[in-house]
Order: structure tokens, then C-alpha cells, then sequence
């Protein structure tokens, strides 16, 4: 069984100001207090970072698809993904969570291999990447960059210019490079929930010396920082009061199910490695009953469990 997740310190209240700076130093300012007060947590290796991510990973994708233009929200994405047969096309929005929680995973030294990689997860051939974008994250990826939300708006910046009619792959990408700077276990799944589509199309003037985009990259760094960091105490909240309770149960599959809910954004009810469909349903019921536990889709059916 696990051992009960780290506690870490709130965001500082000053990094909540509703109205983002309008200077640029101040803003990369802001951004760099904001990633020091993640940075223990996106370096910590508890299994519920895993959880943690993948919930990151969902809000970016669910944000993406509806500035596509598509209708997907998050509990449509969640519902998709873990109800969907294991062979089958999760589709765009699938795509775009399948994009965002590969970023989560584990980091790799291998830049072409993660840029590939989220070229296919996401339906882009190889070839539209341009050699210059594959160049550049790798340098980010092994020389430490003084500022390292400068090394992400580079990236954004670079890639925007070279693919103009790309949206995804650039913030994908600066999220990969970010992580490679602060020497994170895996890389934390943050600016595509916070950064307007009006920002991004900015991103090349930042090579011209314009700091608008700059600013905007900024303010969206701390936004989305201070928002994981709200994200992960609630679920370490929830992980203690899930493991408190691990022990009373005595369901056949119970130390399994309570691992999943630890690592996993959602669970379906269905048979165990040795329990019955209808045992693991009495198992979530009775977690949902003890408050450690939520149902996530307000179903009576098709049900999705998690912390």
C-alpha cells in the first residue's frame, strides 16, 4: 500500500492578483515565483503525481478542443477515453488527451522521440516538423537556459512562425521544454489551459523584441502554476482520507482498486483481477459512502469512479 502523499505549501496569496502585470520583468517575475512554488511538487515522485497529471492533462485538453471549436468538456473527454474499447479511434478530442497526457509521462532525453511522438498522438505526419523545432527543444532539453520561461516562448515563438496554422504542437512543446529546464521527473501539463488563442498568435513577434506575448506567456504560467498547486493539495487531501480508510476494506480487490484510484483520473466498475463486476460496485459505493471517493459522471449507469 501506498504511503500517504508529501504536503507541500499553498501558492502565496500576492500570486493570485486577479489583474495580470502589465510590465514585462514584473511579469516574468510572477512566473518564476509561481513555477518555485510548483517545483516541489513537479519533482516530487509520489504515484499520485501520475493522478495528478492526468487531471492537468484533461482540463488542457478539453480547453484545446473547445477553442477547435469542438463540444467536448472535460467529463465528455474523461467519459470517451475509459469507456471506449481499448483498439478503438478516440477521435480529435480523444487525440488531444491522449497528446496532453503522454506529455505527463515520464521524461525522456530523447527529443525526437517525444516530438514524434506527439506528432502521431495528435495526427500529424512527421514531415511538417520542421528540423529547426526538433534542433532548438533539444538544446533546451540539455542546456539550462537562465530563464526558463524565456527557453518556453522561444519554442512557442519558433514554432509558430515555422508552422503558422499550428495551434497545439507549440504549447505541447513548451510545456516539454519547460520541464527539461527545471529538471522535472516528467513534465506538468499547464499552458494550454491558461494561454489565448489571441496570445499565441503574438508568439513570432517575440523574436522582433515585442513583449506582449512575453507578458501574456507569463501571466499564463502563473495562472496555471497556482492552479496546480490548488489541484494537487485537494487530491493529496483526498489520497490521505483514501488511504486512512484502505485498511477497513475487505473487498478481494480492494488494495488493487484503491492503487488505481491513487494513480488514475477515473475507474470503471467492472470485473476485478478476482472480484465480480457487482463486488467492485459494492467497493466503489462504499468508498463513495465514506467520502473517499467520488462518482464522476452523475450516471446511474456506465459509472466512473475516482479520487
Amino acid at each position: 500500500m501506498f504511503e500517504p502523499p508529501p504536503t507541500f505549501a499553498p501558492a502565496p496569496g500576492w500570486l493570485r492578483r486577479r489583474a495580470p502585470p502589465d510590465i514585462a520583468a514584473e511579469a516574468v517575475f510572477y512566473a518564476g515565483a509561481a513555477l518555485a512554488a510548483l517545483h516541489p511538487i513537479a519533482c516530487d515522485e509520489h504515484p499520485l503525481g501520475t493522478l495528478w497529471r492526468q487531471r492537468l492533462a484533461l482540463t488542457c485538453a478539453a480547453r484545446l478542443a473547445r477553442q477547435g471549436g469542438r463540444t467536448e468538456d472535460e467529463a465528455a473527454l474523461r467519459d470517451h477515453w475509459y469507456l471506449r474499447y481499448e483498439d478503438d479511434d478516440p477521435g480529435p478530442g480523444g487525440r488531444l488527451l491522449a497528446a496532453w497526457r503522454k506529455l505527463g509521462e515520464r521524461a525522456t532525453s530523447d527529443v525526437e522521440e517525444w516530438i514524434f511522438a506527439t506528432a502521431i498522438a495528435l495526427g500529424h505526419p512527421l514531415n511538417p516538423l520542421p528540423d529547426q523545432i526538433v534542433e532548438l527543444a533539444g538544446r533546451h532539453a540539455k542546456q539550462e537556459h537562465p530563464m526558463p520561461v524565456l527557453a518556453a516562448a522561444e519554442i512557442i515563438a519558433a514554432s509558430r512562425r515555422l508552422l503558422p496554422d499550428e495551434e497545439v504542437v507549440p504549447l505541447w512543446l513548451a510545456d516539454a521544454v519547460l520541464a527539461h529546464q527545471l529538471r522535472w521527473p516528467a513534465p506538468v501539463p499547464l499552458i494550454a489551459a491558461y494561454l489565448s488563442r489571441g496570445a499565441l498568435r503574438k508568439a513570432p513577434q517575440h523574436f522582433e523584441g515585442e513583449t506582449v506575448f512575453m507578458s501574456a506567456l507569463c501571466a499564463a504560467y502563473t495562472a496555471a502554476a497556482v492552479a496546480a498547486i490548488d489541484l494537487y493539495n485537494d487530491l493529496a487531501r483526498r489520497a490521505a482520507r483514501l488511504l486512512a480508510v484502505a485498511p477497513k476494506l475487505r473487498g478481494k480487490d480492494a488494495d488493487r482498486m484503491v492503487a488505481i484510484l491513487m494513480m488514475e483520473d477515473a475507474q470503471s466498475a467492472g470485473a476485478g483481477k478476482m472480484a465480480s463486476d457487482r463486488s467492485t460496485r459494492r467497493l466503489f459505493e462504499r468508498l463513495v459512502s465514506l467520502g473517499v471517493a467520488r462518482e464522476l459522471t452523475g450516471r446511474p449507469s456506465f459509472r466512473l469512479y475516482g479520487l
